[in-house]
């Protein structure tokens, strides 16, 4: 059966190059998907934030953060992520990151947070 979609939000400005876009899914196995394609800054984590509250209110068991499409991200967008898995945490649930590459691996690693 498909995902059931739970949000997912488009910003594009390409006037400023500002461009984001996430995606939220609950599958039947009760993970929680959130994919994150762009960058993910100062400028678009608000708009994320919200969705974390959201999720976190949730209290999902797991949730599976796919950042395959994310080209940048800033301390922000750390910081949204960092929320994400202490508030999953503190419920009881999981945070599994998957797809890092480029600019937000190399900020990964230097921050000890592939771990």
């Amino acid at each position: 059966m498909a995902d059931r979609w739970l949000a997912s939000f488009d910003l594009t400005n390409t006037g400023q190059g500002i461009a984001l876009t996430f995606t939220t899914s609950n599958a039947e196995d009760g993970a929680v998907r959130l994919c994150i394609k762009g960058e993910l800054d100062i400028l678009t984590v608000s708009e994320l934030r919200e969705t974390i509250t959201t999720l976190v209110a949730l209290a999902p068991r797991l949730v599976e953060v796919d950042l395959s499409g994310l080209r940048m991200i800033d301390s922000t967008g750390i910081g949204a992520l960092i929320a994400l898995t202490k508030g999953v945490r503190a419920a009881g649930g999981n945070v599994t990151v998957t797809g890092l590459n480029g600019q937000p691996q190399m900020i990964f690693k230097l921050l000890r947070l592939d771990r």
